[in-house]
């Protein structure tokens, strides 16, 4: 592990230097050998999907393990979506002029080396690769053992194409196991790995925060609400919920809870309820929402105290009336995550207050809480979605993974 921090280290004094055009030119061509080489990729894929499928993984899991023609390609779209990003580094984001005539400046520059530490999902391997190199940072990955066939080969895809543009292949490293002792002593690094992002579970997100000497960006669980405000546009509201649960529940942007206004309830819940059941969505409604939708005939359960705040990451639903938005932002309050919240609404007053008050990384008016993403920003892909209020909160692109110096020109002024 020493190894590869010290190689890292090393490639990235060359990565420093060298030009937006060579690192577009790097990503480029890791995009190009990542297609030239798909058939190779999905066989190994195959092979990891298989061993989790024996190991009665839930599909939620193997959904987000699971690589096919199209992601594939998505993975190297991504990449040549990042080459097509500005770059960050070297970027002067203010400046000013002192009385005693010193400029001073703020630009940006990389942070250096970063561990990236994830679970089930290969796109992440060159997600994080590709921001990184181009945000000047050198990576070590570190995947789950559930898509270590998968995340190797993916990892030598990128490689060949770092060394076919002439850049070490030592910028983007995959640590080649996953050992657990491994990890405690990448963890402990201080000095040779800048900054650590886990993504994952919860339970891996603590683990690196309550092992690590190296500073770490959390990404701790996605409790998402939809909030329908009395004052909302109901079948905008239904097609919200239903793309926010049930588009890809096993994700940290999807909704986990939805949260309605008392005065529309009775006239919103029994259809949204129909349509979610018919999605497939188990709901768990506290006592006003389970009379409504048991009246209505909407399969339904009763909500148990735990489902509220609960990342379920399956087609289950915890739904609940409120008393207006003071009701809905006070449940957000208790139970969410800071991840992402959203509210429905035609009021602007009330969706400038929901947006004042909550508490999160991405808060969402009139639109789905599956857009906190990178890609859906416009930041091309990401790391992960930081849910610190340190530098970074929400999508990690390319600007949150870099630092900003200060930089002070004079003409000879002595303090």
């Amino acid at each position: 592990m020493q190894q590869l921090a010290a190689a890292a280290k090393q490639a990235r004094r060359v990565l420093s230097t060298a030009t937006t055009r060579q690192k577009n030119d790097a990503l480029k061509a890791m995009a190009a050998v990542l297609r030239k080489r798909r058939k190779l990729v999905l066989a190994q894929n195959a092979l990891d999907v298989a061993d989790a499928k024996r190991s009665k993984k839930d599909p939620a899991f193997l959904d987000r393990l699971a690589l096919d023609a199209q992601r594939v390609e998505a993975m190297a779209k991504a990449i040549e979506a990042v080459a097509k990003l500005p770059d960050p580094v070297g970027e002067v984001t203010e400046r000013w002029k002192r009385p005693n005539g010193l400029k001073v400046r703020k630009q940006r520059l990389p942070l250096g080396t970063v561990l990236m530490i994830y679970e089930s999902r290969p796109n992440v391997t060159s997600d994080a690769a590709a921001l990184c190199l181009k945000s000047g940072n050198a990576v070590i990955l570190r995947g789950g053992s559930e898509s270590l066939r998968s995340n190797r080969i993916i990892a030598a895809c990128l490689q060949r194409g770092l060394t076919r543009a002439g850049l070490p292949a030592a910028c983007i490293q995959l640590v080649p196991s996953a050992d657990r002792d491994q990890l405690l002593q990448l963890l402990q690094l201080e000095g040779e790995i800048d900054l650590c992002i886990p993504r994952g579970g919860e339970g891996l997100i603590r683990f690196v925060a309550e092992h690590a000497r190296i500073p770490v960006v959390k990404h701790y669980k996605g409790v998402c609400h939809v909030y329908v405000d009395a004052e909302a546009d109901l079948k905008k509201a239904e097609a919200i919920i239903l793309n926010a649960k049930a588009s890809r529940p096993g994700v940290c942007n999807a909704a986990e809870c939805l949260l309605v206004d008392a005065r529309v309830a009775g006239k919103f819940l029994p259809k949204a309820g129909a349509a979610l059941a018919q999605a497939g969505v188990e709901l768990r409604a506290e006592p006003r929402a389970y009379k409504l939708l048991q009246g209505a005939k909407v399969p339904v359960k009763k909500a148990s105290p735990s489902d509220f705040g609960q990342e379920f990451l399956k087609l289950i639903l915890a739904v609940k009336v409120v008393d207006g938005l003071d009701g809905a932002l006070e449940h957000i309050a208790r139970y969410g995550s800071e991840h992402t919240e959203a509210i429905v609404t035609r009021s602007r007053p009330n969706a400038e207050r929901f947006t004042r008050e909550v508490c999160a990384s991405g808060v969402m008016v009139n639109a789905s809480t599956r857009f906190n993403d990178g890609g859906e920003l416009g930041l091309g892909a990401e790391v992960g979605i930081s849910t610190s209020r340190l530098h970074a909160f929400g999508p990690m692109g390319l600007k949150e993974l870099t630092a900003q110096k200060y930089v002070v020109e004079g003409e000879g002024q002595v303090r």
